[in-house]
């Protein structure tokens, strides 16, 4: 499992995530080869399909959060505008209390949104993960680099020389590796594939150019991975950068509008994502965190397609294709979303709230009720004992029903009441 291991995430955290999702890209890419379309292209548009609807519960709640904070910030800016000039105490406590209120009464909680997010960057960053080094998730794709790396491998000085490439950088630590100095075949073998599956078309050529003898070999793994790598006509193994200058190079102009399309689609669909998403309101009643929020988020929407645009331009029309996909699905569910909860009744929800709210305050106080009453309790018959001896055995049946009772029960924390004073009145 050696050689399997060293090219994919090992991170903590995203490793187990990757290899989960690269367990269904290797799915999806199977079926496609059985079909006879293994196509890396579409492959990743059905892998991010799948799990952008796997993930729609997050997004629901996410997104339902949103259009509810939206609907409810109204109310809150009366609120930060009411305790504007106050800053005492009471004032503070006053207002937490009064937006603690609001957000019940919506039925979302303060930090909703940021709960969903943690738990879907993981996966996100992971989903990047096994998109940008797919022959580490799919082993058909890795088999496509053989018999050539074996044969690159056995060649003098290859390694310096597929070091020279311009993405091999990123592999630096695996050529440094004591495994690499000691020809672990395995690990030399993943370091290599690493390399060359993010070498563009003239680096590949180069090797042939290095070494004559393994030109043909070159040339089958060339044709092997074109199968793979074509879409639309472009090859998404290279950037849509890398495609222009090519295009102008050899005068297949056609290929510049399809890599000209991939930043300019990623943009744009990303631009009607974020305009189909509920926007934070600037009208705060002069209340500059609000203010400056929302003028954040109108800035970040603006520069986001940018940098998207930017990103698809520079990276693998693979990865393009992935944020186009991405942000399509996207904004389909945000639709469906925004006419879900058009059509709720809030009147009727906000009803449910205050009812549910209600319910936990009562249950709230009656804990605490309870609470006082065992330390009471306690207090009241601190001097009952006659001697020393009685303090002791009470401590001890103190003790005994703190070990059996359930821990965090009210019972549990009326307990270690007792058991502090008893121990403070020996």
């Amino acid at each position: 499992m050696l050689g399997v291991l060293l090219t994919q995430d090992s991170g903590m955290i995203l490793g187990p995530i990757a290899k989960i999702l690269g367990y269904l890209m290797e799915g999806i890419f199977f079926v496609l080869d059985k079909v006879g379309i293994p196509n890396i292209g579409l492959a990743i548009i059905l892998f991010t399909i799948i799990i952008n609807l796997l993930m729609s519960p997050l997004t629901v709640k996410q997104q339902k959060f949103s259009k509810l904070n939206a609907k409810m910030q109204p109310e809150l800016q009366a609120i930060q505008k009411k305790y504007k000039d106050k800053k005492d105490n009471n004032s503070v406590m006053a207002m937490n209390e009064e937006t603690q209120a609001v957000y019940a009464k919506y039925g979302v909680s303060p930090t909703g949104s940021c709960v969903q997010l943690l738990i879907q960057m993981p996966i996100l960053f992971a989903l990047y993960r096994v998109i940008y080094a797919m022959p580490a998730y799919v082993t058909k794709i890795k088999d496509a680099f053989f018999p050539l790396v074996n044969k690159l491998m056995a060649q003098e000085g290859s390694a310096e020389f597929i070091q020279s490439f311009k993405n091999s950088n990123m592999y630096s630590k695996q050529f440094k590796n004591e495994l690499f100095a000691s020809g672990n075949v395995e690990y030399v073998q993943n370091t290599f594939i690493d390399c060359l599956n993010k070498a563009s078309t003239s680096e590949w050529l180069s090797i042939s150019e290095k070494y004559p003898e393994l030109a043909s070999d070159v040339t089958a793994t060339l044709e092997h991975l074109d199968v793979y790598n074509s879409f639309l006509g472009l090859n998404i193994a290279n950037s849509p950068s890398y495609i222009i200058g090519e295009a102008f190079k050899t005068g297949t102009y056609a290929l510049i509008i399809g890599a000209i399309a991939i930043p300019v689609l990623s943009a744009l669909t990303q631009w009607i994502n974020t305009k189909l998403m509920p926007q934070p309101s600037s009208n705060s009643g002069g209340n500059e965190a609000t203010d400056s929020m929302a003028q954040s988020m109108k800035m970040m929407n603006t520069t986001m397609p940018l940098m998207s645009a930017f990103f698809c331009l520079t990276l693998p029309a693979g990865m393009g294709i992935y944020w186009i996909a991405g942000s399509v699905v996207r904004s389909i569910q945000q639709v469906v979303i925004n006419k879900h909860i058009d059509k709720m009744d809030l009147d009727s929800m906000i009803a449910k709230n205050l009812e549910k709210n209600k319910g936990k305050l009562e249950k709230k106080k009656e804990q605490y009720a309870k609470l006082a009453e065992y330390a009471n309790q306690n207090t009241k018959n601190v001097d009952r004992y006659k001697n020393q001896a009685e303090k002791d055995a009470a401590y001890k049946a103190a003790m005994e029903r703190n070990s059996k009772a359930k821990p965090g029960s009210i019972a549990a924390k009326a307990n270690m009441v007792k058991d502090y004073n008893e121990r403070n009145n020996k």
